[in-house]
C-alpha cells in the first residue's frame, strides 16, 4: 500500500521502536503524527522528519486523548497506517510471580495495569483508526488502510514473574486474526509484531555496551539485541505488503524465553 499521500499514526512514537518507524514511514512519504508524553523528543523528532510531522501529547491511558490523536492524524490526511509500539506509566504496586517467595500473592491491580497499558489501550487505538480509515476512499488496491499492533515473543512464553505482560501481549496475538477477518470487508488489514530483545529506551539506565553485554549473548544468531530499525524495517514492509495480513510476526533472532 502506499502511503505517500496519507497519514501515518504512531503510538509510542518518541520512543525505540516508534520513532525508527517514523523515521521509515516519513521516507515513504507518509505525513507522520507522533503520539508520545515524551514531549521534547516527540517535538524534536517531527522537526527532524518535515513533510508535516507534528507531534501530540497523547495519553494512552485516556480514550479522549487516544481519538483526538487519530482525528488529529485524519485531519492531516487519509490515515493509512497506524504502528501502536506505545510503552505505559508504572504499575500500582511491584510485580513479580503469582505467588512470591513470601508467600505474597500479585496484585490485581498490578495485573489490569499492565492488560490496560499493553491490551485495552492497543484495542483503542485500533479502534478509533479504523473507524478513521473506513472513511477513506480506497486506494486501486482496494485498501483503505492498515493496523501494526506490538506483541512480544513474553506473549507466547513467558518467564516466571510475567504473567499479566505475558497476557496482555499474548492477547495481541489472539486479537490479531480475528481483527483482520472484521475489517477485511473494508479494505483495512491488521498484523503484529512480536519483537525479542532490543535495545530501546527501556534500558536507558545502561550503556548500550552494558546492556548489549548482558542480553546480546541470550540471542542465538545474530549474537546482539536486536536495533529498532529492524523493527521498523518490518513495520514498513508490511504497510507496503498488501498480502501481509491476521498474522503475528516474530522478530527475535530466533530467541525463545525458557
Amino acid at each position: 500500500m502506499k502511503i505517500d499521500n496519507g497519514s501515518v499514526l504512531i503510538t509510542g512514537g518518541a520512543g525505540g521502536f516508534g520513532g525508527a518507524t517514523a523515521r521509515r514511514l516519513a521516507a515513504l512519504g507518509a505525513r507522520v503524527v507522533i503520539c508520545d508524553v515524551a514531549d521534547e523528543r516527540g517535538e524534536a523528532l517531527a522537526k527532524e522528519l518535515g513533510n508535516g510531522a507534528v507531534y501530540v501529547h497523547t495519553d494512552i491511558m485516556d480514550e479522549a486523548s487516544i481519538a483526538a490523536a487519530v482525528e488529529t492524524a485524519a485531519k492531516l490526511a487519509p490515515l493509512r497506517a497506524a504502528v501502536i509500539a506505545h510503552g505505559g506509566p508504572p504499575g500500582p504496586g511491584p510485580g513479580g510471580r503469582v505467588i512470591g517467595r513470601d508467600g505474597t500473592r500479585l496484585s490485581v491491580g498490578v495485573f489490569a495495569h499492565a492488560v490496560q497499558v499493553f491490551l485495552t489501550s492497543a484495542f483503542t487505538v485500533t479502534s478509533y483508526a479504523a473507524e478513521a480509515m473506513s472513511k477513506n476512499e480506497p486506494l486501486e488496491s482496494g485498501q483503505r488502510g492498515v493496523i501494526i499492533n506490538t506483541s512480544s515473543i513474553a506473549g507466547f512464553e513467558g518467564q516466571p514473574g510475567l504473567v499479566p505482560y505475558s497476557a496482555a501481549k499474548g492477547g495481541i496475538i489472539g486479537m490479531t486474526l480475528t481483527l483482520a477477518r472484521d475489517m477485511a470487508p473494508l479494505g483495512i488489514r491488521a498484523m503484529a509484531i512480536a519483537p525479542g530483545t532490543f535495545l530501546t529506551f527501556a534500558y536507558g539506565a545502561m550503556s548500550a555496551e552494558d546492556a548489549q553485554a548482558k542480553f546480546g549473548p541470550s540471542i542465538p544468531n545474530p549474537k546482539r539485541m536486536g536495533d529498532p530499525d529492524e523493527y521498523a524495517q518490518l513495520a514498513a514492509h508490511i504497510v507496503e505488503n498488501d498480502f501481509l495480513n491476521g498474522t503475528t510476526i516474530r522478530l527475535d533472532g530466533a530467541q525463545r524465553f525458557q
